[in-house]
């Protein structure tokens, strides 16, 4: 065949193909469809095809199993050995010597908490590790009010806040907060702890940056770790730090996508019992455009004049604050937390904030309970002045000589939970390790349980098993823990203050 008859044999060709494919059924319909589609629509034919041609290889690819066993086979007695050599590892470590001999030694109480407590082996103590500053405890109006609203709404809602589990007294006691505060709305939680570890994922997300106090508590921890955001630290109270960190985070994300920042802090930190500088916190965060989550745990029911908390102490507006998260369970003797703050942000934790969304509603006996010592709180400012007369006497025995050379107090002069640590010079002077100042502290706690008096020490949660150096963090510092109360008198504070002083003087000068 000549190479100039060619293209007549192809249009040969074209035809015969052409005149085949009329002849099926169907076929005009089909041409017209893809003329006018091409005519209208050129990329979606493109589409049309790709997907078509996708089909059909897909239709046309070879099978194959997917239970092909790639695994090698393996006897019985081979299964039966293997089984025999696994050993689990342990969900959590083993309890140390110190730990075994100090739960043979833990008292135990018997009965309410109070100021004076019965213990299980009938002794009566008195009690400074209670959060029962107000000794609401023992208020005689609030035990009636609470078994009142328990014969009228039951033990508990048994569901969800957003499914049956909202009553009007729960309403009730989010408007008083509202209301106390100074905000626009109030979001009630059945559990304190998981108030903030929810709050926080709830806004705070993969992407988000998130800067923190190094000395935050482990709820805080919890709920920075669930949000899977973007962490920086900070030096503890250290403004200037903060400061620092917050100018580097915003020169960073020049010309780069808006993302969500928050800055996380304490208003009374619960590992050391300073107070956060509230006015500089929020300037900066102003200046830096960040949003401040705010953990009033400790602090409220406890600071201002009617015990508002930080915002109060320190005469801050408290809208300026985006969130303010606070519990009902310690001061206030009731149960649960709540985060406070604008409608948009209350709003948006129905539906986003795990521990409201799926745990069941705070008893109603509770939410009332949380009325009440507010009502109280607001309306007699004799209960906050008596809780810091008896808390300065209480710091100043244990500050005196023979006992204050050894030993600080880290907490706030405002701060009821008197947070103790061994002087860094007298650790340096006598080279203890954190094991070595954890045992002399709990034989301090030893010492005044024997003379009467019951405290504590600063616990923490122990260094995940396998943590590498850098994920350890920042270490809570070995301290004991004495709470001041109301329940006792200021002779009755001071003699039991005497007491830790001359249990430390004993303790640190038998271990020179």
């Amino acid at each position: 065949m000549d190479f100039h008859d060619a293209p007549s044999v192809l249009i040969r060709a074209g035809n015969e193909l052409s005149d085949q494919f009329q002849r099926v059924p169907g076929s005009a319909i089909l041409l017209r469809y893809i003329r006018s589609s091409y005519q209208n629509d050129p990329v979606r034919s493109a589409i049309e095809l790709f997907l078509f041609l996708f089909a059909l290889r897909y239709l046309l690819a070879p099978r194959y199993s997917t239970q092909k066993k790639t695994n090698v086979p393996l006897t019985e007695q081979e299964i039966d050995d293997l089984v025999d050599e696994w050993t689990p590892e342990p969900l959590v470590a083993d309890a140390t010597a110190f730990e075994e001999a100090e739960n043979e030694k833990r008292p135990i109480i018997q009965g309410p908490t109070s100021p004076k407590s019965k213990l299980t082996t009938g002794r009566i103590v008195t009690n400074l590790a209670t959060y029962n500053y107000y000794n609401f405890l023992s208020h005689e109006a609030l035990k009636e009010k609470a078994i009142s609203i328990l014969r009228t709404y039951g033990v508990g809602p048994c569901s969800p806040p957003g499914f049956y589990g909202t009553q009007d007294v729960h309403m009730k006691t989010e408007a008083d907060i509202a209301s106390h505060l100074g905000v626009r709305s109030c979001l009630l939680y059945a559990q304190s702890f998981s108030t903030i570890s929810s709050v926080i994922p709830a806004f705070s997300k993969r992407g988000d940056i998130i800067v923190a106090d190094k000395a935050v508590n482990f709820a805080i921890r919890k709920g920075i770790q669930i949000s899977r955001s973007t962490v920086r630290w900070y030096e503890h109270n250290d403004m200037a730090d903060l400061e620092r960190v917050l100018k580097k985070i915003t020169e960073e994300g020049r010309n780069k996508p808006l993302t969500r920042k928050f800055i996380v802090t304490e208003g009374l930190f619960e590992n050391v019992g300073d107070l956060v500088d509230l006015p500089k916190v929020v300037e900066l965060k102003t200046r830096h455009k960040f949003r401040l989550i705010l953990d009033e745990t400790w602090s409220y029911g406890v600071l201002g004049r009617t015990a508002r908390g930080c915002t109060e102490h320190h005469h801050i507006d408290p809208t300026s604050i985006d969130m303010i998260i606070g519990s009902l369970a310690g001061p206030l003797c009731a149960g649960g937390g709540f985060c406070a703050g604008s409608d948009e942000v209350v709003e948006h934790q129905r539906l986003s904030a795990a521990a409201y969304t799926f745990s069941a509603a705070l008893p109603a006996m509770l939410a009332t309970t949380a009325s009440e010592t507010l009502r109280l709180l607001q309306d007699d400012a004799s209960w906050q002045q008596g809780l810091r007369e008896n808390t300065k006497a209480l710091r100043a025995m244990i500050e005196r000589p023979t006992g204050g050379e050894w030993v600080e107090c880290t907490s706030a002069g405002e701060n009821p939970m008197l947070i103790v640590v061994v002087r860094e010079g007298v650790v340096e002077e006598r080279r203890w390790g954190r094991g070595e100042v954890e045992g002399v502290l709990q034989e301090v706690v030893d010492e005044a349980l024997a003379n009467g008096v019951l405290i504590t020490r600063v616990k923490s949660m122990p260094t995940a098993l396998g943590a590498a150096p850098r994920d350890q963090g920042w270490q809570v510092r070995p301290a004991l823990k004495i709470c001041a109360t109301m329940g006792l008198s200021k002779k009755e504070i001071e003699k039991a203050g005497t007491v830790v002083r001359h249990a430390i003087a004993k303790v640190m000068s038998r271990k020179r």
